[in-house]
């Protein structure tokens, strides 16, 4: 599947654009107008990379956390440290799987977070930012074929960015 996205700098640029493809005979149900008014990006599924590296983060931290506990804890049995007089040995031990348990929050929060963040969102940001700053995305969605005769349309009316994608 092949996906086409034309940026149009106002709605009377973009209805125009999506009556013409339509009156060109494409199948318009793989169509749509992103922008006020019109669909939002949440809507059509242009996810927000925050919220994506928010669940990366929390979906590492399922694992990291525990994992984080056995090696602090597992640290501490074969150190045999006694960090902390007052807890005890057996104190000192759970203190260290504590300590580990922090260390793989921390990790999911930085690797999980950091790495969904600047990874993998691709052109959804400048897209995003483009409907914020009120521009209109006509999105297409079709064979290549139809997409070659959907750009053919679209060049017509000068949009900002005309960007195809493949889908793999």
């Amino acid at each position: 599947m092949n996906y086409l996205v034309a940026v149009l700098r106002d709605r009377s640029q973009a209805e125009a654009a999506f009556s013409a493809l339509a009156e060109a005979g494409l199948p318009m149900a793989e169509a749509a107008i992103l922008g006020q008014g019109y669909k939002s990006a949440d809507e059509y599924g242009l996810l927000d990379p925050k919220e994506r590296a928010g669940r990366l983060a929390k979906l590492m931290s399922f694992w990291l956390i525990p994992f984080g506990f056995l090696a602090g804890l597992t640290f501490s049995l074969i150190t045999n440290l006694n960090t902390f007089s007052w807890a005890g040995e057996i104190g000192n031990h759970v203190i260290g799987g504590l300590l580990g348990a922090v260390s793989g929050a921390l990790g999911s929060f930085f690797v999980g977070g950091g790495v969904g963040l600047t990874s993998g969102s691709g052109d959804v940001i400048p897209y995003r930012n483009r409907l914020k700053e009120g521009k209109y995305l006509i999105v297409f969605k079709g064979s290549e074929a139809l997409t070659r005769k959907a750009t053919g349309i679209l060049r017509q009316f000068k949009p900002e960015n005309l960007q195809g994608y493949s889908e793999a």
